[in-house]
């Protein structure tokens, strides 16, 4: 098992780790829309934000964009769902991992999202 890190991801606001790597699998920690330091609160630039951090975590440990197998996608407001999924594809392209998309009381931070994601380098 190796623990990954990026300074180019917001560090952990907890006692755990950006993401673990087990054999070929990366499960990579629920990202907050943090860019700059700052919470970002509008739902499309929250998801690009919250995968941006993904993204540079994943590449940490030797991966990019389509290694991304699974999404999880923790939403504040359900209502926010059609803009989430056009920053989404945006974000992915031709790329379609498995995605969950639920609505959740509340997040850390009162964030509008998080997002994790379990990439596969294989």
């Amino acid at each position: 098992m190796n623990f990954i890190h990026s300074d180019a991801a917001p560090a952990a606001l907890g006692p755990y780790s950006q993401a673990v790597q087990v054999g070929h699998l990366v499960f990579v920690s629920g990202q907050l829309p943090l860019k700059d330091g700052q919470l970002i609160d509008d739902p499309a630039q929250a998801t690009t934000a919250a995968l941006d951090n993904l993204l540079a975590i994943v590449q940490a440990a030797g991966g990019q964009k389509t290694s991304f197998a699974k999404v999880n996608i923790f939403v504040r407001n359900m209502d926010d769902f059609d803009t989430i999924n056009t920053a989404y594809a945006a974000f992915f392209g031709d790329h379609k991992p498995a995605r969950a998309c639920v609505q959740v009381a509340r997040l850390p931070k009162d964030a509008v999202l998080e997002i994790e994601v379990i990439a596969d380098l294989s």
